[in-house]
């Protein structure tokens, strides 16, 4: 399985989510579940940045989470996020890689599980709807 946590808070959010997605199922992505829209207040980013949309996606990838993280920076890319982009800023498009097919990673480029998954309520909240048995199983507090 795998999971992704899809946010952004400049432009047209929903709309981009929805090319996201359609994009990344043109790349191979099989999708399964998706969770409603969450409003997020945006946190740690530039004073006065508007509020983060956050939605979480489940499904099936038959390559490696390297291919798939590379098809993702590209359609944030596609979908107007800058490639050098400042790490906590508003964005027109994120595309976290949370897991995949239970591969572990630790490089420079990707880490799996992600690693602050469990820390951040705007990806808690709609995993919980989408995923909460391998939430649960992984140590989240879906309380």
């Amino acid at each position: 399985m795998v999971i992704f946590s899809i946010g952004g808070n400049l432009g047209e959010v929903e709309e981009n989510f929805h090319r996201a997605l359609a994009l990344l199922q043109e790349a191979g992505f099989v999708l399964r579940k998706c969770s409603r829209p969450y409003r997020n207040p945006a946190v740690g980013c530039e004073p006065g940045a508007p509020d983060f949309w956050n939605w979480a996606v489940t499904g099936e990838w038959s390559r490696s989470p390297e291919e798939l993280l590379e098809v993702a920076q590209g359609i944030e890319v596609a979908l107007g996020r800058p490639k050098e982009h400042p790490h906590w800023h508003s964005r027109t498009l994120d595309i976290d890689l949370l897991a995949c097919n239970e591969e572990v990673r630790n490089t420079p480029t990707l880490t799996l599980p992600h690693p602050r998954w469990r820390e951040r309520r705007f990806v808690l909240v709609p995993l919980a709807e989408v995923a909460p048995e391998w939430a649960k199983a992984h140590g989240a507090d879906l309380r």
